[in-house]
Formats: structure tokens, C-alpha cells, sequence
């Protein structure tokens, strides 16, 4: 790249520490040049108040803050809802939202002729592939920027002692200093001793846990909550139709008073490392959860088997930075297909971190209590399956006699 062309730099702006001190960074090497801060609003409140006093403060030529959070639940988080796509249990709160994100920061480097877009994420993470790849999917021929692939910086400690230097404004200090992602899906921690697999989460420390409390502070009581889907998206709680972002954040509420949602994993990145995390995704439990159930009663046996095997490579796409892909459009062409007849209700029970199915229904029900009940029925005949077991049994059957001829143990 050559830096004497770089005049006007779109960056991706969390406000966070990395992105806080990339504004003057890029001034001093950069040649000056204007920089145009972009936030993507995808639930994360409060972590957005002060930003555009920030961001001009620092340097910024202005800020744009563009509220995807509908776009965000709705396009890309309750399809992977609808697959039950998981990746090693983690429930992809941030592999979601960098899609959209990354999207609309490529749109607007467009909109402002920019020469370069920048980003804030490390050498290590999955982040910078993420944004990369969706930058390559909207604005292919487009520079990018990826300052801890230049700068000297090599740790948070030293990111600190530059934002001190510059005087850039932080929420945060040394002893609280946990690498963190917010949005209305979920809360992530890593760093200080939770990179320490021996180290139990401080999940009882006030502060810790932002989106809900700990099981053991949960009431002694438990919660009920019945959710309704059509077609697989969730649309109601305890019959009260809402829409996408507020079902979610109603879905907190409930689940992080009851402690539910609670992840804590050594995942495997797609650079190749083992990373440990600690994930608050309290409404997304329950919805996940919610739907596993339902689809208990209203998919057949091979789809929901196939379904599985799909949702894991889709979970691995979402997680590898792939969502702008045609594989990714086909998966979620089948999902949404498998879809059709998930609607029903489902009532769960919150109690101390635990999700307990406590009733199902829907019009479309595939199990008949009349076939299944161990009473007197009329309507399946038990002598039928004596038959069925010989032609079932048969493979095995020749495969023993066979064995038994040639004297093979």
C-alpha cells in the first residue's frame, strides 16, 4: 500500500480501547489524513453514549453511528436460530454481527470515496477475517488497514500507556482491563485470568456479569415463559406478539434474572489457536432452546437428523467468517425449506441457570399420542413388527451366517 495515497480512511469505531487509539495512530502514519469513524449499533446501549464527543475528540472527522440492530436479529442471527446452528456450544453472539457490520462500513467508505478502510482487530483473532471478507464481499477492490499488523504495540498494557500518552479518554483501567464484545445477543470476556483454563469466572464478583446474575443469586423460584414460533422465528411471549429486538431483550431480562445462558469454553479459532471465553447469551439460550423443543414434535426423524449435520457446517461458516458465500445462501435456502411447520408454543422453566421443558404444542405436531400411548390402542398393530424386524435384521443375519461358515471370530 502506499501511504502517500491514503488521504481519507473509513474505520470500523467500537469506542473500545483498540479502535479509541487508532484515530491518532493513523494521523501520525498515515499522513494526516481524515478519518471517518463508522459504529455499528447492534444492541450494545450504553457502550455508545459519548462516542461521536469521543471520536471527534480524538481526531475523527466525523462519526457515523448506523443502528442495525433489527437487520442484525432478524437477517442474520434467528436464521442460524432456525438451522440450531451452534459452534462448540457457542452461540456465535459475535460471529453475527460483524457480517452487517462489515457490510455498512464498505457501503459508506463508498459513499465517501474513501481511499482505505480500518480496522481494529488483533493478529489473533477470528475478527479480522470476519471483516475482511465481508468488506471483500460489498468492496472488493478496496484497501484495508489493519493497524496491529504494523504498529509496535504488542499488548493492552502498552495499548493503555498510548491512549494515556495521547490523551484519549478510557471506561476502563488495568485491573479491570477484560477484552469484551456487547450487543443485544450477548456479552463476551476473555483475557486477564480467564486465559487461565484452571481459573474458575468470577461470575459472583459484582461487575463481572453484565446481562444477568450468577445461579447461585438467581431466585430460589422458578420462572415460566412460553414462546411462540412461526415458522421457526420466534414472534411472542407469553402471547403477547412483539417485535425481533424487543422479543430479544425481553428474552434478557427473563433469562439473566434467572442466571440462564452462561457459557464458559476453550473454542478453537480459525487462525488455528485454542482461546478460553466466558459468554453471556441469555435470550438466545431460551430461544435456542425453545426451538430444539418444537422441532421435537414437528420434524421427521431424517430431516432432523440431516438438519443437524447442516447446522454444524453452517455454524462453522457463520464462525469462519463464510456468511457472504453461496453456500451460505443454499444451507439457509434448506433451513428455511425444514421451516414450514415449526410453529407451536413451548413453555419452559427458569430455575437457577437450568432450562426445563415444561410443555409443546403446535398445530402441526407429527407425534400422535393414540400411536405412542403403552394403553390398548386401535390403531397400530404390534404383530406388524415381526415382519419388519426379518427384513431389518436380514443384513445382519447373513452377515452372522457367513462368519459362522468360513469360522471367522
Amino acid at each position: 500500500m502506499d501511504k502517500s495515497k491514503i488521504k481519507k480512511v473509513v474505520l470500523a469505531y467500537s469506542g473500545g480501547l483498540d479502535t479509541s487509539i487508532i484515530i491518532p495512530w493513523l494521523k501520525e502514519n498515515y499522513n494526516n489524513c481524515e478519518v471517518i469513524a463508522v459504529s455499528g449499533n447492534v444492541g450494545q446501549a450504553d457502550e455508545l453514549e459519548g462516542l461521536e464527543e469521543k471520536a471527534l475528540k480524538t481526531g475523527a472527522s466525523k462519526l457515523y453511528v448506523e443502528d442495525l440492530t433489527k437487520e442484525f436479529i432478524e437477517d442474520y442471527v434467528f436464521p442460524c436460530v432456525q438451522a440450531g446452528a451452534k459452534y462448540e456450544d457457542y452461540l456465535l453472539g459475535t460471529a453475527f454481527a460483524r457480517p452487517p457490520i462489515a457490510k455498512r462500513i464498505a457501503e459508506i467508505a463508498l459513499k465517501e470515496n474513501a481511499d482505505a478502510i480500518c480496522h481494529g482487530c488483533t493478529g489473533k483473532g477470528n475478527d479480522q477475517v470476519r471483516f475482511e471478507l465481508a468488506i471483500k464481499a460489498f468492496a472488493p477492490d478496496m484497501p484495508i488497514i489493519a493497524p496491529w499488523r504494523e504498529w509496535d504495540i504488542k499488548s493492552r498494557e502498552e495499548e493503555i500507556e498510548y491512549a494515556e500518552a495521547h490523551n484519549v479518554p478510557l471506561k476502563i483501567n488495568r485491573e479491570t482491563n477484560y477484552s469484551k464484545d456487547k450487543n443485544i445477543w450477548h456479552l463476551s470476556h476473555e483475557g486477564l485470568d480467564l486465559e487461565d483454563p484452571a481459573n474458575e469466572p468470577l461470575y459472583n464478583k459484582p461487575g463481572f456479569l453484565e446481562m444477568g446474575v450468577s445461579p447461585e443469586m438467581a431466585p430460589d423460584k422458578p420462572t415460566y415463559v412460553k414462546i411462540h414460533f412461526e415458522k421457526g422465528v420466534p414472534t411472542a411471549i407469553d402471547g403477547v406478539e412483539m417485535d425481533a429486538v424487543s422479543l430479544v431483550a425481553k428474552l434478557n431480562e427473563l433469562g439473566g434474572a434467572n442466571g440462564i445462558g452462561l457459557l464458559d469454553i476453550v473454542e478453537n479459532r480459525l487462525v488455528g489457536m485454542k482461546c478460553r471465553g466466558v459468554y453471556e447469551t441469555p435470550g438466545g439460550a431460551i430461544i435456542y432452546k425453545a426451538h430444539e423443543v418444537l422441532e421435537t414434535i414437528t420434524l421427521d426423524k431424517e430431516t432432523a437428523h440431516y438438519k443437524s449435520l447442516v447446522a454444524q457446517k453452517l455454524a462453522e461458516l457463520v464462525y469462519n467468517a463464510q456468511w457472504f458465500t453461496s453456500l451460505t445462501e443454499a444451507i439457509l435456502s434448506f433451513v428455511k425449506t425444514t421451516q414450514k411447520t415449526v410453529t407451536g408454543d413451548v413453555t419452559l422453566k427458569l430455575y437457577k441457570g437450568n432450562m426445563i421443558n415444561a410443555g409443546v404444542t403446535s398445530p402441526y405436531s407429527l407425534y400422535d399420542p393414540e400411536i405412542a400411548t403403552f394403553d390398548e390402542d386401535e390403531v397400530y398393530n404390534q404383530a406388524d413388527s415381526a415382519g419388519f424386524i426379518n427384513l431389518y435384521g436380514l443384513p445382519t443375519k447373513v452377515y452372522a451366517k457367513m462368519k459362522a461358515k468360513n469360522n471367522i471370530k
